[in-house]
């Protein structure tokens, strides 16, 4: 979250659609000085210019391969550490039968409460810190209790294959929460963010520059690629911000262990 310090409070749609607006117009400032400069220029310098636009547009294919990957990627990882605390917590729910009969509605009752924290946190804007800083001390204080509560069985029961086996998931579930939370905290670097940003209104200033050098206005093509620009940065934030944008990690199997602890 430190990383996204200027970007991160604007939406998914207001940065693309301010990116799409700057690349438009630099396109055509860019096709005006092209035709201003087309007559005093030769055959050879718009050669040049050609060959600089490719390589500006394979620097861009490189920059948003890259992108992608990175902000995919955390994406997964985000969708696969929910999967482990959702087992987590699941072989913890099991495993209470383990325990000595005079602690098992306990701790079932604290794990339900456990899931439904985990469950409303989980639809936080990761912007609200006051609201998200509230539901992590009650978090962490079930933990605590949960843990007490596990001190209390091991000292009546200290036999591993019983409440140690508890223990061992309690543990587990403590960890992966808090790998979960790490997972949170890490986008894509917002330099990289802003130089793909650079790299995608440079190329429209060139194609636009290109294109005045020829004396060939190609509007439909530019608009064209502008908006194809347009979404795949789109998804690139989308998938990069946790519980903001559109696109959003599943939480069914988080619902599922709330629904089940409300049954049961």
């Amino acid at each position: 979250m430190s990383q996204q310090i200027l970007l991160y409070g604007y939406s998914s749609i207001t940065i693309v659609v301010t990116l799409f607006v700057v690349i438009i117009v630099l396109n055509e400032i860019g096709f005006r000085i092209g035709r201003y400069v087309q007559s005093r220029t030769d055959s050879e310098a718009k050669s040049l210019t050609g060959s600089i636009q490719a390589s500006i547009l394979g620097l861009l294919a490189l920059l948003l391969g890259f992108t992608f990957s990175m902000s995919m990627q955390r994406f997964d990882s985000r969708s696969l550490a929910l999967i482990d605390e959702a087992n987590a917590i699941g072989t913890a729910i099991l495993r209470v039968q383990l325990l000595p009969s005079d602690y098992r509605n306990e701790a079932k009752e604290l794990l339900n409460e456990y899931v439904r924290l985990r469950v409303e946190i989980g639809r936080l804007d990761l912007t609200k810190k006051t609201e998200r800083l509230s539901y992590n001390q009650e978090i962490s204080s079930l933990q605590k209790q949960l843990w007490s509560l596990a001190i209390k069985a091991t000292a009546e029961d200290p036999r591993p294959v019983t409440t140690g086996a508890f223990v061992s998931s309690l543990n587990q579930l403590i960890d992966s929460q808090g790998k979960r939370n790490a997972l949170l905290q890490m986008q894509v670097p917002e330099v990289v963010v802003i130089l793909l940003f650079v790299a995608f209104i440079s190329s429209g200033g060139i194609m636009g520059y290109s294109a005045g050098l020829s004396g060939t206005r190609m509007l439909a093509p530019i608009v064209l690629v502008s908006i194809l620009i347009a979404l795949i940065v789109f998804i690139i934030i989308d998938l990069d911000r946790p519980k903001r944008g559109l696109i959003k990690v599943n939480q069914s199997v988080m619902f599922d262990l709330l629904n089940k602890g409300a049954k049961g």
